[in-house]
C-alpha cells in the first residue's frame, strides 16, 4: 500500500477539496486507476491508503519521460 499524508491543519478550501478526493476514489474503481482502500484521521493528519504503484508518482513520471504524440496518445486513451 501507499500512504498520502495530508495536514488538515490548513484551510476549509484544502479540506474540501480533500474531501470532494476521497469521495471520487471511494467511488471509482479502475485497473487503470490507483485505488482507495482506507482512510485515517491520525492527529491533524488525514491518511489516504491507497494502492502502491510502482514507478513513483505520475506526476514524477511526466516530469522525467519525453514522449512523442504517438507514444502519448495509447497512454492518454487507456
Amino acid at each position: 500500500v501507499a500512504i498520502k499524508k495530508i495536514n488538515f491543519l490548513c484551510g476549509l478550501r484544502r479540506k474540501e477539496l480533500t474531501i470532494n478526493e476521497l469521495m471520487v476514489m471511494k467511488m471509482n474503481r479502475s485497473p487503470n486507476l490507483v485505488n482507495y482502500l482506507d482512510s485515517y484521521l491520525l492527529g491533524r493528519q488525514f491518511w489516504l491508503v491507497l494502492e502502491c504503484m510502482d514507478g513513483g508518482t505520475l506526476s514524477d513520471v511526466i516530469s522525467n519521460t519525453s514522449l512523442f504524440e504517438d507514444e502519448m496518445a495509447p497512454i492518454s486513451r487507456e
